[in-house]
């Protein structure tokens, strides 16, 4: 779907898994000869579109080191999604894009990514949801993680993907998820998308590629004066952490834990205080690389576990579970190609087997190990001192 705005922008409303989008970006780039090519997606997103083997052969750990989790989590999210549709319909997603970057490229037109880094988006939404929310998109997303069934995609309406895009389907669907983050996931990536159109227009003719989701929300923002006066860096901002009940729990825990080891010394209980740090140590230790090794973690990472429990504990910034995995990590890199590649187990032995599967559940299981250990360790500890 085309739509024409003032003199200078022309806006393509495309379907990512559509043949005729992709025909109908190259015939209107071509007719219209724009001073610039639009596309509605953000650096990473393209880096992750335009080189995919490169993508795909990322190892897990440079991405959270980069801080670059919510850019992996979304794109697992998408491609489980957008495999299963490209299948279907000999597509492949994000098609219409590529073809427009490519003759922006052949034509030597400049190339401008419009759309919001997704990570800030996904960001923003995370901060305003609630506890309940947040629980729910999780659930969403394991289940993303191991592929949709078919009965599942039938729910999803191809015939309604066909008609707008995979990401706004996404956002929408985050949207039903958690109604109080439906402002950022679909408004405010409107207006962003609109402004960046508006201010590369300034620069000459401009044709943008978006999802046709974002066509009536995209054109409605440019047709309204006060756009000029929207500032995009507000937009990219990330609020800050809320008040949390749960966290304020559990740092009182640890200064509990604490006070009573120094409660032992300054009475002069040494031999006391001594049993108490040593039954600490041992038991949050030991019960941490427990969880490592049912997760089936490698032995360097069960030794992690043990060592880090009992001071991980005491830090509720921390968690005995991240540096198990970390060495997991480590020893056993798992790949972007590995989360993508989720969706395709067919048994119990590849659910063992994944490197992914098999990083998370040394996470997981490390961290309830841990947790059940310092419930133990004061289970037994406070009876000797009262």
């Amino acid at each position: 779907m085309q739509v024409t705005i003032r003199d200078n922008i022309v806006l393509i409303g495309t379907a990512h898994i559509s043949q005729e989008s992709v025909d109908e970006v190259q015939e209107v780039i071509k007719k219209y000869k724009p001073d610039i090519v639009a596309v509605e997606l953000c650096p990473r997103r393209y880096e992750s579109l335009t080189q995919k083997a490169n993508w795909e052969n990322t190892p897990i750990t440079s991405l959270l080191k980069s801080n670059k989790a919510y850019l992996m989590l979304a794109q697992t999210f998408l491609s489980s999604i957008q495999r299963r549709l490209g299948k279907e319909y000999g597509v492949e997603p994000g098609s219409e894009m590529v073809a427009a970057l490519d003759i922006a490229k052949k034509k030597k037109i400049d190339i401008a990514l419009v759309d919001r880094d997704i990570s800030i988006t996904l960001k923003r939404a995370w901060r305003k949801m609630g506890v309940r929310e947040k629980w729910r998109l999780s659930w969403e997303f394991l289940k993303a993680l191991v592929g949709y069934s078919d009965e599942e995609l039938e729910e999803l309406d191809l015939q309604e993907l066909m008609k707008q895009d995979v990401i706004s389907t996404m956002m929408e669907e985050f949207g039903q998820i958690a109604p109080s983050v439906s402002n950022v996931l679909i408004h405010e990536r409107d207006q962003y998308i609109a402004k960046k159109i508006l201010e590369e227009s300034h620069k000459g003719k401009i044709v943008a590629v978006v999802g046709a989701g974002h066509l009536k929300g995209i054109e409605k923002h440019l047709k309204d004066d006060s756009l000029a006066e929207v500032d995009v860096k507000h937009l990219e901002e990330v609020p800050k952490k809320r008040f949390s009940v749960m966290k304020t729990i559990a740092y009182a825990i640890p200064i509990f834990v604490i006070a009573l080891f120094a409660y032992l010394m300054l009475t002069g209980s040494w031999e006391l205080a001594t049993e108490a740090i040593l039954a600490w140590i041992i038991i949050n230790g030991s019960l941490s690389a427990l969880g490592a090794l049912i997760a089936r973690g490698h032995p360097f990472s069960i030794i992690a576990a043990f060592a880090a429990a009992p001071i991980t504990s005491l830090n509720p910034a921390l968690a005995a579970g991240w540096f198990a995995g970390f060495v997991e990590a480590k020893m056993r890199t798992p790949m972007v190609k590995d989360f993508q590649g989720l969706s395709k187990i067919d048994s119990t032995k590849d659910f063992l087997n994944n490197r992914v599967i098999r990083l998370l559940m040394v996470v997981a299981l490390a961290n309830v190990g841990s947790i059940l250990g310092t419930f133990v360790s004061l289970y037994y500890i406070i009876p000797k001192i009262f």
